[in-house]
């Protein structure tokens, strides 16, 4: 998966606070020019973006969504996506694990773990 092929990604994990990688990669998504959709149940706007509650929420033209959370939330999250048709998942380091793998294979879903996204991109 080339991360610089995309346009418009979702981040599951935004955050308001500057020293979380929620932020951090938000804000280094929109340096260099990526329609960024933030996701978080807990924020209406994060950096002055619409935040969609869900990923059942988003649209259905999002290139890819990023993943900057817990393994143990991130497979709640991936299922709602996979369900919600989105076919590429981007697991930034940390936020992956073998039950992930097991799913998304079984799934058929594109996916990328062990790359963080800043760099590929």
């Amino acid at each position: 998966m080339d991360a610089r092929n995309f346009r418009r990604i979702a981040l599951v994990g935004a955050s308001p606070n500057a020293a979380k990688y929620g932020n951090i990669i938000l804000k280094d998504l929109k340096r260099k020019g990526f329609e960024v959709l933030p996701v978080n149940p807990k924020y209406d706007k994060i950096e002055g973006l619409k935040c969609y509650k869900s990923v059942k929420d988003l649209p259905e033209d999002v290139d890819v969504i990023v993943f900057v959370v817990p393994p143990k939330v991130g497979i709640k999250v991936a299922k709602e996506a996979v369900d919600a048709g989105f076919k590429k998942l981007w697991f930034q380091p940390g936020a992956e694990n073998e039950e992930l793998r097991e799913l998304l294979e079984s799934r058929g879903v594109e996916y990328s773990f062990h790359k963080c996204i800043m760099v590929e991109t």
